[in-house]
């Protein structure tokens, strides 16, 4: 019997100026880029969603530089209205995770009311995840921007050197499945295989010798950093297996 599939959809937006009042787009700015990545079961399936589109209107000086998007490059893309059919059918269902969802949602909504009122709202057509707001919960106090979770998580992300949609919804993912507990780069079995489900996966053991084994001992730096993990799986969780059996060794 097969198992229900959960179906996430990573998105990222850029547009054509930054100001936001209360969560929702105003001053009239559009959306000019949308790429979006698809996870199913937690794995990344290589399936995505990228345009760039035409807003009609010129893109703020402040815009441009934070994504390099100028009006010479979208002039002649389609308008939202021209990709709404297709991009509403790729985001239909899933569970939608944003970072800073609400920036993103406000201005797909925008779009959507432009269209008139026949056309639902992101909420309506799937649920809607905060990354950021899960950021935060997991370490508050601190810088939660993708940078700074990308240098937490240790992913490299030397190539982003502006924002780009697709580009962020992808680091977004790694991001995402990481901050969550998954495992987003290992891909167990061949392609169109269920992963460590398949019953064609041949089991080998490794016999070394026991010196021929490297010793790898953690930094200091490793060492708090483990140190911080545990404080705060014991302010969520009480006390962990791991403290537990160095109490009773020691």
């Amino acid at each position: 019997m097969q198992q229900d599939q959960t179906r996430q959809i990573i998105l990222d937006t850029e547009t054509t100026g930054m100001n936001m009042s209360g969560g929702a787009p105003h001053l009239g700015h559009r959306i000019i880029e949308i790429g979006a990545v698809e996870v199913i079961n937690r794995r990344l399936t290589g399936n995505h969603y990228h345009v760039y589109l035409n807003p009609d209107m010129p893109i703020d000086p402040e815009a441009i530089a934070v994504h390099g998007i100028t009006d010479d490059d979208v002039k002649d893309c389609p308008r939202f209205a021209d990709v709404a059919a297709e991009f509403v059918e790729f985001i239909r269902d899933a569970e939608l995770i944003a970072h800073n969802a609400p920036f993103d949602v406000g201005f797909m909504d925008l779009e959507f009311g432009k269209l008139g009122s026949q056309w639902a709202s992101t909420a309506q057509l799937c649920k809607i995840t905060d990354s950021l707001t899960l950021a935060k919960d997991m370490f508050p106090g601190q810088k939660n921007n993708l940078d700074a979770l990308c240098r937490r998580f240790g992913i490299d992300n030397s190539h982003r050197e502006l924002h780009g949609a697709l580009l962020d919804a992808e680091i977004l993912a790694d991001v995402y499945l990481l901050m969550t507990g998954g495992q987003t780069k290992l891909q167990l079995g061949q392609d169109g295989e269920e992963g460590s489900n398949s019953n064609n996966a041949e089991i080998r053991p490794v016999n070394l010798p026991i010196d021929a084994l490297p010793v790898i001992n953690a930094s200091a730096t490793e060492l708090e950093s483990h140190q911080e993990t545990m404080a705060r799986v014991e302010k969520k969780a009480g006390q962990s297996i791991w403290q537990t059996l160095g109490a009773v060794e020691s």
